[in-house]
């Protein structure tokens, strides 16, 4: 399949409903407002395709995009690849999942989380700790460079308030992937989020609201986040 038959196929399930509230969260033209629901119905049959995501991506189409991350092959993508994804991606769902989970699957999401953190570009540096956030969920926690994310969970401590809105929400949203799936920093992870506080962030015209990490942690710890990683962020 190319990238205009999936077009059609996602313009087929185009829902005004949804596109109204992908809208009030930040989405811009062009795209449909496809439901993810129905963009599974043709991941299912599609499975992972490297160049399809690629052209995808390519078009600008916001569900084109979200879909590419759906079924992009993570060992096939370069660097460049997801520099160009993440240079691209102009609003939180793509800056803050689509990249983010492929990224993370990818071997280079680690190196490039550090690299985008350190961006002046929002979109970028959320994508870089939203990519640390999956690593961390998914990894083994012998796999993972526990000083380093020490390091990463003082600095968010000391900085989250200078960084109001999408980048601060990313931030806010790492404590919680480490205090909920990273047991040996899981108790100084609830301890950084009751120093951090409660944290504003502008929504949008949506009732969405951040949510507080310690209390978000210990819910996930009691559904068994720090027994089991997860297998993939993609969703």
């Amino acid at each position: 399949m190319t990238a205009d038959d999936i077009l059609a196929e996602l313009e087929s399930y185009g829902d005004q409903q949804t596109k109204k509230t992908l809208m009030n969260h930040g989405a811009r033209e062009p795209f449909f407002g496809v439901k993810i629901g129905d963009m599974k119905k043709i991941q299912k049959r599609i499975k992972k395709d490297y160049q399809l995501a690629l052209d995808l991506y390519a078009t600008g189409n916001s569900d084109a995009m979200y879909f590419a991350g759906l079924i992009a092959d993570d060992q096939k993508m370069t660097k460049k690849d997801l520099q160009r994804w993440v240079d691209g991606a102009y609003w939180h769902m793509l800056a803050g999942y689509t990249v983010p989970w492929v990224a993370a699957e990818s071997p280079h999401g680690w190196d490039l989380a550090q690299e985008w953190i350190e961006s002046k570009k929002e979109t970028v540096a959320a994508a870089g700790w939203c990519t640390l956030g999956c690593i961390v969920s998914m990894k083994e926690d012998d796999e993972l460079d526990i000083p380093a994310l020490k390091k990463l969970l003082d600095r968010v401590q000391k900085t989250i308030h200078d960084h109001p809105n999408r980048l601060g929400y990313a931030m806010n949203n790492f404590v919680i992937s480490v205090g909920a799936y990273l047991k040996p920093l899981s108790a100084t992870a609830i301890e950084v989020g009751k120093k951090i506080g409660a944290f504003e962030c502008d929504m949008g015209n949506t009732a969405c609201k951040v949510p507080f990490a310690p209390d978000y942690i210990k819910k996930s710890i009691a559904r068994g986040s720090l027994k089991k990683k997860r297998k993939t962020c993609r969703c």
